[in-house]
């Protein structure tokens, strides 16, 4: 792993930081696996963490799958979801879906889908562990699949959205790019980045399928990219890439509809030229949330009122490299590891979990165009 900055990284991880989590009560982090989903022919990889000094050493290819875009753990973590973004698949102009069996660190195959149409670009599995969602950036469609003991069934949903927004570069189709479940895991959402809305669904676990409940509307050419829920269960964030602004919504439990609360810049005023947000960290406790842009290559750190998800922003600070494509916490949340995907990086940076400061400067290590990653821990556990 080579350093960025040694001093100004060590400074940043110093004293001050780990003694506040050993006041939170954090025990001496443990090395375990982590999984990055690499849009390479190599598909998953696999790295050792070593959570006392925020090191990642390379651990070679967990799972040869083309050209993986995101990866999501079933909730216990015995089994781990790809989304494949490649225009065919078994011969028919699809992405793919694969699921794994997760034993002592490696993964071994037990399913392979193909997904609604070409570009599958995320999945994302529900609180049951029995539904998985995928999305279709290419062909703006999404689609359901059952899951019985890892294993996917056939999709028994599907959904080929045709809206499209003003910006011709952007939006001359739909742009299906997330999928995402209601706290109470009743309701299902699709981000439609290139219709500028999120489709609401309700959720039947028992079948898999969906039934619209609604449509939250975005602003006309914003790209409404992801969509992650605040622990205080009734907060959304909904990140929109085009504009690099956050849609902080209220999310209505009696029928999954959202809201607009208010609306967060990101970038700094007097900005031009395009820009493009694109993810979304928020702490176990609510304090704090982070977005990533990945043109302008940075991550925004805000505070939050843990009871009604009020953003306050602090400061902007390095992602490590160029085009954060995903970024995450590791499981005590002292370090942020952020997938570089343009420059083939992984950096990481130390956290003061009571300040929710990151350091400017972290330390990197080489992955092919990485693009998500996921700790085989299971956050908090």
């Amino acid at each position: 792993m080579r350093n960025l900055s040694r001093r100004a990284f060590l400074k940043s991880a110093s004293a001050a930081t780990l003694a506040a989590a050993a006041l939170r009560g954090f025990a001496e982090p443990a090395k375990q696996r982590v999984f990055v989903a690499s849009n390479s022919p190599d598909g998953v990889l696999a790295y050792d963490w070593d959570g006392a000094t925020g090191t990642l050493s390379p651990a070679g290819v967990a799972a040869k799958i083309k050209m993986v875009d995101w990866i999501a753990f079933s909730p216990g973590h015995e089994y781990l979801y790809a989304a494949c973004e490649v225009d065919t698949f078994n011969g028919k102009p699809t992405g793919e879906v694969a699921s794994f069996r997760v034993e002592d660190g490696d993964l071994f195959p037990l399913s392979t889908r193909n997904s609604a149409s070409k570009g599958t670009c995320q999945v994302a599995v529900d609180k049951t562990g029995s539904v998985l969602l995928s999305a279709d950036y290419g062909g703006g469609s999404a689609a359901s699949f059952k899951i019985t003991d890892g294993k996917l069934s056939e999709h028994v949903w599907t959904q080929h959205y045709t809206a499209h927004g003003p910006n011709r570069d952007r939006q001359k189709s739909a742009h299906a790019h997330f999928c995402s479940y209601s706290p109470d895991n009743r309701f299902a959402y699709v981000n439609d980045l290139g219709g500028d809305r999120i489709h609401i669904y309700h959720l039947d676990t028992e079948t898999a399928k969906l039934r619209h409940a609604g449509t939250y509307h975005g602003a006309p050419g914003s790209g409404a990219r992801t969509l992650h829920f605040h622990p205080n269960g009734h907060t959304a964030y909904c990140v929109n890439e085009i504009v690099s602004t956050v849609d902080v919504l209220e999310w209505h439990k009696s029928n999954g509809l959202l809201t607009l609360v208010t609306r967060i810049q990101l970038l700094p005023a007097g900005h031009h030229g395009p820009s493009r947000a694109c993810d979304t960290v928020i702490t176990r406790d609510g304090r704090f949330v982070y977005f990533a842009n990945r043109l302008d290559n940075f991550l925004y750190s805000f505070k939050a009122d843990p009871e009604t998800g009020a953003l306050t922003p602090m400061v902007r600070s390095s992602c490590g490299g160029k085009t954060p494509r995903n970024f995450t916490l590791d499981p005590t949340e002292r370090w942020m590891l952020v997938a570089n995907q343009a420059s083939s990086l992984l950096s990481v940076f130390a956290r003061n979990p009571e300040t929710g400061e990151l350091a400017n400067e972290g330390k990197s290590v080489a992955a092919a165009t990485p693009m998500c990653i996921a700790f085989v821990q299971q956050q908090g556990g």
